[in-house]
């Protein structure tokens, strides 16, 4: 079987700190975020050859309208933090697997290449005739349905981005959510298929389950678009597109910041996002096995999913430095609002001020957290940038502008050295 395989390629000495373009950086010789600079200079962003083939293809004014409304937003919608909302995604090639996916699911949990399915959207080419053709007349007077997975401040901030950036860009909008709910969601896919809208986006709740959600959106000729969370080749097989970040580059990088800090030696234990989701497998195996492979003297400790609520988090972080005591060195978190302030609260009960505590980010909790100390650095993943994505890809594609079948959003690595650099926060 003919794949193909689209993401950031992990390099084994890249060191971690810098800044998205035009922020400033921690001071390390190389980052990640030049990394990608570096990388999209040599591989044009998605559409960004191809900006002036869509006049030639009879769309029309309306299509004429929607390049120019494109053009404008692209140029002037902002994040809250003042970085642009529809900017290019970036696309890298990928490593090949080591060995099957049987055989690398027999591997030990702490080697990357056993994540290596999970970490890398892999799909079949053959399947790609499948999907409908773009109408290539414009993005104007189009009209999408977004399906997120649930109720958080996070989704609450990406709505409203994924809202402002249709209208720049002449679209029309509903956003259905779930609330966590898998049988929900699947209620909100047969829904919005009825509707038949121009383009259907999910932010799927369980990537295990994600296949026959897309299936079922393709089969009815809808262009489907995966948004956010990552899935397996089965689901990618129906996916016209993925927007979002890349999780594991990200929580990679955080691992190795962390690494250092600990002088490579000491116990980690992990809290997890929602088991299930993409999050859930990068933002605990993606640092688990970097803090591994390179430094083989810290040790994984334990890892808990208490869910999002302050209150339970403390729980399990206050049990930790009991049982574990002074060999507790850090605790990775898979979210630096809700889940932090419950840690830190922990840490501080036990007078305890020698645990490092690093979180993908970046609410303003998180980022309050990093001013004060207490979260010693966190990862930089715009919301509003991961909506602006979405919207910025299906309007290519109805623009009639080639697509990258995978586009993720900038990151950095956020520390109290750098964090003004990211404020004010989007949520």
């Amino acid at each position: 079987m003919k794949r193909k395989s689209l993401a950031i390629l992990l390099s084994a000495v890249m060191v971690v700190a810098g800044c998205l373009a035009g922020c400033g950086n921690s001071g390390n010789d190389s980052t990640p975020a030049q990394t990608q600079e570096q990388e999209q200079e040599s591989e044009p962003a998605a559409g960004e050859e191809e900006k002036e083939a869509p006049a030639e293809s009879g769309g029309g004014s309306n299509l004429e309208e929607s390049l120019a409304l494109f053009d404008e937003a692209v140029a002037n919608l902002m994040t809250t933090d003042g970085h642009p909302m529809l900017a290019p995604g970036v696309t890298f090639d990928v490593p090949e697997a080591e060995g099957t996916a049987e055989e690398l699911e027999a591997l030990d949990d702490s080697q990357s290449a056993k994540w290596h399915f999970y970490e890398y959207l892999d799909w079949d080419e053959s399947q790609d005739a499948q999907f409908p053709a773009s109408p290539a007349d414009g993005a104007k007077g189009k009209h999408v349905i977004m399906i997120v997975h649930g109720a958080h401040a996070w989704t609450t901030c990406f709505s409203e981005a994924f809202e402002q950036a249709c209208e720049a860009v002449g679209m029309t909008c509903d956003i259905y959510d779930p609330n966590w709910d898998q049988s929900t969601q699947d209620g909100y896919i047969d829904q919005a298929i009825n509707e038949q809208p121009d383009a259907i986006g999910v932010i799927p709740v369980s990537a295990d389950h994600a296949a026959q959600q897309f299936k079922k959106i393709t089969d009815a000729g809808i262009p489907a678009f995966c948004v956010n969370t990552t899935v397996n080749a089965d689901a990618m097989n129906y996916v016209m597109a993925f927007t979002g970040p890349n999780d594991w580059y990200q929580m990679r990088t955080l691992a190795d910041s962390l690494g250092e800090a600990m002088n490579g030696e000491g116990g980690v234990a992990y809290i997890t996002h929602n088991v299930g989701g993409s999050p859930y497998y990068a933002r605990c195996y993606g640092p688990l096995t970097e803090l591994a492979e390179k430094y083989p003297n810290i040790k994984t400790l334990d890892i808990q999913s208490p869910g999002f609520e302050a209150a339970a988090v403390k729980q399990v972080v206050a049990d930790w430095i009991t049982k574990y005591g002074d060999e507790l060195k850090a605790i990775v978190l898979a979210d630096d609002s809700d889940q932090a302030i419950g840690t830190v609260e922990a840490i501080k009960a036990a007078n305890r001020s020698d645990i490092l505590v690093v979180a993908a980010g970046i609410s303003k909790q998180g980022a309050e957290l990093v001013e004060s100390g207490d979260l010693y650095m966190m990862s930089y993943q715009s919301c509003q940038g991961d909506a602006g994505l979405a919207v910025r890809t299906m309007a290519e594609y109805f623009n009639g502008v080639d697509i990258s079948r995978v586009s993720y959003i900038g990151t950095d690595v956020i520390n109290k050295d750098n964090v003004a650099d990211f404020t004010p926060c989007q949520w």
